[in-house]
């Protein structure tokens, strides 16, 4: 059986393979691209397409809050945040305005880049070298 979508296959295979960290920031970079879409789609006056966007949007910073470690003191901010931000989406869905996107983009890119750091330190710390590009 060969395979009909080889970027599909690749796509699957990186998730299937990901390390927790690697997951994360995938989702983390999945944000950022929803949030890209939707403010496109508010410039093309594109009602559903933003609505589709900002919701799966929404649904990762969900899972990035619903998955934080309570037992740990930081998580308690991030949590904070990440109902902040997935407010602040829903009140951009709703009025249609790409300055809260642009705002919450910093902080979902804030956010992905000190976890991007955090695992290329992981990394080094246990292979000596590496990095993600």
């Amino acid at each position: 059986m060969a395979i009909q979508n080889p970027y599909a296959a690749y796509q699957q295979s990186s998730v299937n393979t990901a390390t927790p960290g690697e997951l994360t920031l995938m989702l983390y970079n999945g944000c950022l691209k929803f949030i890209k879409l939707a403010c496109q789609a508010i410039e093309n006056n594109d009602i559903e397409r933003k609505n589709e966007n900002l919701i799966k949007a929404q649904n990762i910073i969900q899972e990035l809050n619903g998955t934080l470690n309570r037992n740990i003191e930081l998580s308690g901010s991030m949590g904070a945040m990440y109902d902040y931000i997935y407010r602040r989406l829903v009140e951009a869905n709703i009025k249609s305005d790409k300055s809260i996107l642009e705002e919450v983009e910093g902080y979902v890119t804030d956010f992905r880049d000190a976890w991007k750091q955090a695992i290329q330190i992981e990394r080094k710390d246990r292979h000596g070298s590496g990095g993600i590009a």
